[in-house]
């Protein structure tokens, strides 16, 4: 229950953090669409699978959400001249120019969470968010259907 309540805090404290320091006018990238930006400033031209992966996103998502983002012009997607079935994503101008502020919010959310914590401490949180990375998400079991 508690980890759930901080997640949710955490989303809405970074949603509220790039909100503020988003100075272009218009709406500001969630942290969903922050990801993807953060994403394709290093990987430009991302496949949806791609961003699926980095983000730990499902396939699907990473669609809609690239989609939205188009509409805002903040990136294009393609296909892919090698398999029409594969989606690529571009960053366009309107999305590199949302940088500098997501990168001010990321240093606030970062200085916020890190405060009163020793360097030794901050370390075993990333080992531990690392370990729980690499335990993956396992399969719901199949249930079988109940008596008729």
């Amino acid at each position: 229950y508690r980890h759930n309540s901080a997640q949710r805090r955490l989303q809405l404290g970074a949603a509220g953090e790039q909100a503020r320091v988003t100075s272009l006018g218009g709406a500001a990238p969630s942290p969903p669409q922050a990801g993807v930006l953060f994403v394709l400033m290093e990987n430009d031209g991302a496949t949806m699978g791609e961003l699926a992966k980095a983000l730990d996103l499902v396939p699907s998502a990473v669609s809609g959400l690239a989609q939205r983002m188009e509409a805002l012009g903040w990136v294009r997607r393609q296909a892919c001249p090698h398999d029409a079935r594969t989606q690529r994503a571009w960053l366009q101008p309107a999305g590199r120019a949302q940088m500098p502020a997501l990168r001010e919010a990321l240093t606030r959310i970062n200085e916020q969470l890190a405060a009163g914590f020793s360097e030794a401490e901050l370390q075993t949180v990333v080992r531990w968010l690392e370990h729980v990375q690499r335990l993956g998400v396992p399969s719901p079991e199949p249930t079988a259907p109940p008596p008729p």
